[in-house]
């Protein structure tokens, strides 16, 4: 694993790769209020592993890269956006295969329509283009999420005990919840980054609208997974995705929530291999 930092005008986004440059690259963009500890280093390692290059980065307001003060992010979904094409040109990659997942998978729509030239195909994980006949999030997660205001975003242990209720409330039925595992990333999480309390920047911004209504017009191979017990964005969103963007491939993970388990990583790592090889 090698870090870089990618510096374009006034920010600065913390990066890190595996495997051989020369392999097909490949992005990973997280979702909303987490940090790149959430693509966990051995599933990176397992895809560098298959002859992809691997990148995984933290977001603005996440990690190590440039935050902003809490209730003032100064930027837009569209800037977040440009921000992984900022990345592709510092590794001098002319084109990639970009997989995003919640956030980061409605950010993976916007830059195959923004930048289509930059994209050899996407993977959308657990996301959605949000239109509004679509399902909303479940009760225990606005419940669980409405907690937020109350904690005390100095004391890292307290933010981590958060983080680790936060995927226990988005964990499926299917694999038992690791808390040891997730309890360590948490921390991890904490222990990295410059403030956690500006990860609920995320939650502020706004931009995008335009190419979410554009869902039909992706023209980049797409492969689209999601969990069948997602409380947070439920699977008719996964499946209208599919059913929208033109030949896509739709891949659902019984059972499995809005996460990234490795219970299922044979399976999301089989499909993305297989995808990214035929696009």
């Amino acid at each position: 694993m090698k870090e870089r930092i990618v510096r374009h005008e006034d920010v600065e986004l913390y990066t890190q790769s595996f495997g051989d440059p020369a392999d097909p690259a490949v992005l990973l963009i997280m979702g909303a209020q987490a940090s790149l500890v959430w693509w966990e280093e051995a599933f990176c390692a397992k895809l560098a592993e298959a002859e992809r290059f691997v990148i995984r980065y933290d977001n603005r307001d996440t990690g190590r890269s440039t935050g902003y003060e809490p209730g003032k992010p100064a930027y837009t979904f569209e800037n977040m956006a440009d921000d992984a094409v900022r990345i592709l040109d510092a590794y001098g990659i002319a084109r990639a295969h970009i997989v995003g997942i919640s956030m980061g998978g409605m950010l993976t729509q916007m830059i195959a329509l923004r930048h289509p030239g930059r994209v050899r195909s996407i993977t959308l994980l657990a996301t959605s283009n949000f239109a509004p006949d679509l399902p909303p999030m479940e009760e225990k997660v606005m419940a669980y999420f409405t907690q937020a205001g109350d904690i005390d975003w100095t004391d890292g242990e307290a933010v981590a005990e958060f983080g680790v209720g936060k995927w226990r409330v988005l964990a499926g039925a299917a694999h038992p919840f690791d808390e040891a595992r997730v309890r360590e990333l948490a921390e991890e999480e904490v222990k990295r980054s410059v403030d956690m309390a500006r990860i609920n920047n995320h939650g502020l911004l706004s931009g995008g609208e335009s190419y979410l209504a554009r869902t039909t017009e992706i023209a980049a191979p797409a492969l689209v997974i999601h969990g069948t017990e997602d409380p947070i964005i439920p699977l008719p969103h996964g499946e209208r995705l599919a059913a929208l963007i033109p030949r896509a491939t739709l891949v659902r993970l019984p059972g499995s929530g809005h996460e990234v388990h490795p219970h299922d990583w044979d399976v999301i790592l089989g499909a993305i291999v297989r995808h990214t090889g035929e696009a």
